[in-house]
């Protein structure tokens, strides 16, 4: 199948006229046609992935002093879009926890969490990171399922079955999300961690473009795949950390990997350590990567601490030297940071901003290093839960500046 690439406009035009009826007969929600119009804009994007851990030990969200579903308030103060990570099979939870846990961010807990944003009206990103835990610059670990593979072919299938199968038992209930992204800030590529000696190379920093690009393209022939099958037409993300590797990885991606059938460029841009590419800078760096490669550009992760104050015994990442020249460590300087990114983002042409886990507030739910959290200080919630003015730039009229 050819994957031709759509803009933002025309993929929106399609999912927004497209029949209530799709192939296969399945009646779409009203949800589902709510989470679609919301994107028809400019994307303000927040990452809720821990929030049913978090309920499930005890966070409490408020909005004025009284409790509230933290989807309900996302969606009331400008949200339109939740991105949720998904884990091929998290069972190291269980020894986190007990053999009786839910497996947070397994295929389960993200369809409960799908449903909510979707009853909410809010468009969904789903964040494939190819591994059974977290995946990042420094970590992209095979799945136990595919550590023995030896043959890119197998590897490449295995990408591929696993993306279908996981879309089409979310469209089975009307659960399919309005974008995907293949990978999770994959700078030198995905699965290239801690591998078997004969374990396909998938590391670009390896100069291994040629088979990354091939489990990419698995990746989104599975999704093209699905759009065939149900009459979607998904926004397809790829995603690298850090602004000054975009013009080397994006143009290697589509030069050396041959992979182009992505809609966005997606980016980390966190001040605490993406430093080489200024704040003021930015933009330009937006404005060049859309002119180089014609496709569309969003920040997937970011964040900025409004407090210096730690909620719980779990240290915070984000410190005094996390603070950028002109944003104090504030609530008001959070404010005001995002609601210059967001309008410098808009000015570049970029198409979204989204935060990463702004309501991973203190409770007792653990991970791998520590109980509570350590993003208390960079959500939009204070110690005891309540809503701070920080969500605040979601719904600021950028028309003032």
């Amino acid at each position: 199948m050819k994957v031709i690439k759509q803009s933002f406009a025309l993929f929106l035009i399609l999912l927004i006229n497209q029949s209530c009826v799709s192939k296969g007969g399945n009646k779409e929600s009203k949800d589902s046609d709510l989470a679609v119009k919301s994107v028809s804009g400019f994307v303000m994007g927040v990452d809720l992935s821990y929030v049913n851990q978090i309920e499930d030990f005890d966070g409490v969200y408020k909005e004025d002093g009284k409790q509230k579903d933290v989807y309900s308030i996302f969606k009331e103060h400008g949200a339109n879009m939740v991105r949720l990570r998904i884990w091929n099979n998290p069972d190291w939870i269980y020894g986190v926890y007990n053999e009786n846990s839910s497996l947070y961010s397994g295929f389960a807990d993200v369809k409960k969490s799908i449903r909510r944003a979707k009853a909410q009206g809010m468009a969904v990103n789903l964040d494939f990171h190819y591994s059974d835990t977290w995946a990042d610059p420094g970590h992209q670990t095979v799945p136990k399922a595919w550590e023995n593979i030896t043959d890119i072919n197998v590897l490449s299938d295995s990408v591929y079955q696993y993306t279908y199968s996981v879309l089409n038992e979310l469209y089975k209930e009307n659960l399919l999300p309005e974008m995907v992204q293949i990978g999770n800030e994959t700078n030198c590529g995905l699965m290239h961690t801690d591998t078997n000696e004969n374990f396909p190379k998938l590391s670009i920093c390896d100069d291994n473009w040629t088979s990354l690009g091939k489990v990419l393209n698995a990746g989104i022939q599975a999704v093209r795949d699905i759009d065939a099958k149900t009459g979607k037409s998904t926004i397809i993300a790829l995603h690298v950390a850090d602004p000054k590797n975009l013009d080397f990885w994006y143009k290697g991606i589509i030069n050396k990997a041959g992979v182009t059938g992505f809609d966005v460029a997606g980016f980390s841009y966190y001040p605490h350590w993406h430093t080489e590419v200024s704040f003021s800078d930015l933009p330009n760096v937006v404005k060049n990567l859309r002119a180089d490669i014609n496709k569309d550009v969003m920040i997937l992760e970011t964040a900025y601490p409004y407090t210096l104050e730690d909620n719980d015994s779990y240290t915070n990442i984000f410190g005094a030297e996390s603070a950028v020249e002109g944003y104090p460590i504030s609530v008001e300087g959070q404010r005001s940071f995002l609601i210059d990114l967001t309008k410098n983002m808009m000015d570049a042409g970029a198409k979204g901003v989204m935060y990463w886990e702004p309501a991973w507030i203190s409770s007792n739910m653990k991970d791998l290093w520590g109980k509570g959290s350590a993003w208390d200080n960079a959500t939009f919630f204070d110690s005891s839960g309540n809503l701070t003015k920080g969500i605040d730039y979601m719904s600021y009229d950028n028309k003032k500046k």
